[in-house]
């Protein structure tokens, strides 16, 4: 028995932000109202995509953002490995491709399909982000999350991000996409995500590479892209797939032919799913500029009404966001100063015969013993 998140199609009008910024949020399905539906959306005139065994999938044209045919797009399911696509997004800019790092033990020991991290040896970010995106390394990801600063920070990171490009439907709880609960995306998301991947010219670079040589601890090894649409598939980009035993199988991929680019999601397939996606993608070449689209790859939330990509926890207070005791100082009056004096010089004498009263009476104390 497996369980399908529903999708969330109407939030609270407006979320207020740091520094008061506020912006809507949708009320209707992200893309279009069409898209809120669980089963086939395509576009009247042209013949209907292909036959999936994928649960959920949407088929998009990267350059207008037009949704060209999707089914159950904002169905929320675990997305197995297909989440480190948001995890390239989120931490390519923040982490410089030629810093070199030693993994910690965490990292090296994570479960599923790794790279294989040593602690023997030092490895460029650079060497990790393509472990993760070619060869699906969980332990490439755990250790590019670490030197991000922590797990707990990457994953309000990647969050944010999230919310940022209008991913609604996704939530991270890992790093590597290994099934976690509460972890989600829909097809929808995987494409948002891949759209803005493939603007970012090093995401680009890491999902196209075929093969690869990869430091090992006596000289190097080579790694292989898991996608097997980079030899079969006319064009093919690449971008990422994903297996677990609860996620089943997820994919999201893109290819360009004449200038276009479309991209193809796919989540919960029970079985070999590389043919079906490339007649997936022959089918979007085929009808893009022809058929009324049936909605819309939406564009991520401008950076001055998006919440902060890298988020602070909320109890922790910042000594610049406390106001400096000069700062107060320099705000007081004359009359606030000379009223501050005099409390202060009444309490000093105040305080100086209590002293004598004490004194004097401690000596009458000692002459009665």
């Amino acid at each position: 028995m497996w369980t399908k998140i529903l999708p969330v199609t109407a939030l609270i009008a407006s979320v207020s932000l740091t520094g008061g910024t506020a912006y809507a949020a949708p009320t209707t399905p992200v893309g279009g109202q069409a898209l809120g539906s669980h089963g086939l959306v395509t576009p009247a005139g042209v013949k209907e995509p292909p036959k999936t065994q994928a649960t959920s999938f949407v088929i998009a044209d990267v350059e207008t953002g037009d949704v060209l045919a999707a089914k159950d797009a904002h169905g929320r399911y675990l997305p197995a490995s297909t989440l480190k696509t948001l995890t390239a997004l989120t931490l390519i800019p923040k982490l410089d491709k030629n810093r070199r790092i030693r993994p910690s033990d965490n990292a090296c020991n994570q479960e599923g399909t790794a790279v294989g991290l040593s602690v023997k040896t030092t490895y460029k970010i650079d060497d990790l982000f393509r472990a993760m995106m070619m060869s699906s390394g969980n332990d490439a990801a755990m250790a590019l999350a670490e030197t991000n600063g922590g797990l707990a920070k990457t994953m309000r990171d990647m969050n944010a991000e999230a919310k940022r490009l209008q991913a609604y439907d996704t939530v991270a709880k890992t790093p590597s996409g290994l099934d976690k609960p509460g972890q989600s995306s829909s097809a929808y998301d995987l494409a948002l995500i891949a759209r803005a991947g493939l603007a970012n010219p090093a995401f680009r670079g890491y999902i196209s590479t075929k093969t690869a040589n990869f430091p090992a601890p006596k000289g190097h090894y080579e790694i292989s892209n898991h996608n097997k649409l980079l030899w079969r598939y006319k064009g093919m980009i690449g971008v990422k797939n994903g297996w677990t035993s609860k996620a089943l199988g997820s994919f999201v991929g893109a290819a360009n032919r004449d200038g276009h680019t479309i991209v193809v999601s796919i989540m919960r397939h029970e079985g070999y799913f590389w043919d079906e996606v490339a007649k997936l993608l022959d089918w979007g070449f085929s009808v893009r500029g022809k058929a009324q689209p049936v909605g819309k790859l939406v564009d991520p939330i401008p950076d001055a009404q998006a919440a902060p990509r890298a988020s602070a926890p909320a109890s922790h207070v910042t000594p610049a966001a406390q106001p400096p005791l000069l700062d107060r100082a320099a705000k007081q009056s004359d009359s606030t100063k000379l009223i501050g004096s005099v409390v202060i010089g009444g309490g000093l004498l105040f305080g100086l015969i209590w002293l004598g009263y004490g004194i004097r009476r401690r000596r009458r104390d000692r002459s009665r013993v």
